[in-house]
């Protein structure tokens, strides 16, 4: 019998969590532990952390390391450092699989110190998404420079990269990167989980509000702030009330409780913190409507996505209205798996939801 392989999944990130990029994780590891009998993951230290329990996931064994510092480049420096011991600690691996340049870069730059393999999984690259969470560094060119260099060592170390978007793995081939060395994996859904209820109607009679549900991110590029603008110009002829579900910063929600206050619908829009996968599947079943929003830039059109919000929407029954975009297209069909309206234009997402509120 074959030797188990020695494997590590390395993360910037924490571990589990209630969004997306954990779950995508999780799928993976369990995925990986199932094939190979046995992985280790090294991961982010929640901030406030609760009393150690083991991962519930049989074959996998968990680090979590610190991230501390005030700025994002302390956070990623202090974590290189204790990924670096850990990685000392350890016999030295078969094959490491990383998510980002934040754990990747150390590890790409002396791959035969570490490991034999390396496996690169590409789901945004810093280059084009880190001015959405930091407007200042947009112009600064020599941070832009620093990070499509380490890209590219990333990219150029990896003996395999996997990305879950076609319009991702294009964006690579663009920037050099081998096409056969490319793996596309699109994101998937867990069914036991995401379990199918038809549509709900409905019936002005009956209902007291238009349902509307958005469940992610509340970063730019998501295009919340335009539901919140179509939810505000169906008020004359349709009682829509939207809820959001998922992580947001402070300023974050600030920012949206004003944009609803100000358009006069600040009691038609409910911020929630993200929530368990059971949780979110029950708010899919009582919602008319999900809503995927997402805007025509760079982040969507040029670098490219997987949107699970997409796939979960659709999963559960739940009628899905989701911006016109190639990362959709990917993954539904319009008119059939979704209604699509124009990226960017309020008033197709206002059009698109009377439309739903009538069928």
């Amino acid at each position: 019998m074959p030797p188990i392989p020695h494997l590590a999944y390395v993360a910037f990130d924490v571990v589990p969590a209630p969004k997306g990029a954990a779950i995508h994780i999780q799928a993976f590891l369990q995925g990986l532990a199932q094939t190979f009998g046995h992985v280790t993951l090294m991961t982010v230290a929640p901030k406030h952390p609760t009393p150690a329990v083991a991962v519930p996931w049989p074959g996998v064994t968990a680090v979590a390391l610190p991230a501390r510092g005030a700025t994002l480049i302390h956070r990623v420096m202090d974590f290189r450092q204790q990924l670096y011991a850990q990685l000392a600690a350890q016999p030295r691996f078969d094959l490491i699989h990383i998510r980002s340049i934040y754990e990747g870069l150390p590890i790409a730059r002396e791959k035969a110190r570490w490991c034999d393999r390396l496996v690169f999984e590409v789901n945004g690259l810093p280059s084009i998404e880190l001015k959405y969470r930091y407007p200042d560094v947009e112009d600064d060119d020599e941070l832009l420079k620093k990070l499509i260099a380490q890209e590219r060592i990333c990219c150029a170390a990896a003996d395999r990269i996997i990305t879950p978007s076609p319009v991702t793995r294009d964006y690579l081939m663009q920037r050099g990167v081998a096409p056969e060395k490319i793996t596309m994996i699109p994101n998937g859904v867990d069914l036991a989980t995401f379990t199918y209820q038809p549509p709900r109607p409905f019936q002005p009679e009956q209902d007291d509000a238009f349902d509307v549900l958005y469940f992610g991110t509340l970063s730019s590029w998501q295009g919340v702030n335009l539901l919140v603008r179509a939810i505000a110009m169906v008020q004359p002829q349709l009682p829509a009330r939207l809820t959001l579900i998922g992580p947001a910063s402070k300023g974050q929600r600030v920012a949206l409780a004003k944009l609803a206050k100000k358009l006069g619908v600040g009691d038609r829009v409910y911020l929630c913190d993200p929530t368990t996968q059971a949780d979110l599947v029950a708010h899919l079943h009582r919602s008319h409507c999900t809503v995927a929003p997402l805007t025509p830039c760079d982040r969507n059109l040029v670098q490219g996505c997987c949107p699970l919000k997409v796939l979960e929407g659709m999963a559960a029954g739940t009628p899905v209205i989701a911006s016109d975009l190639p990362v959709v297209h990917a993954i539904a069909t319009p008119e059939q798996h979704y209604l699509p309206v124009k990226p960017g234009a309020v008033s197709a997402i206002a059009e698109a939801l009377i439309a739903l509120s009538q069928a």
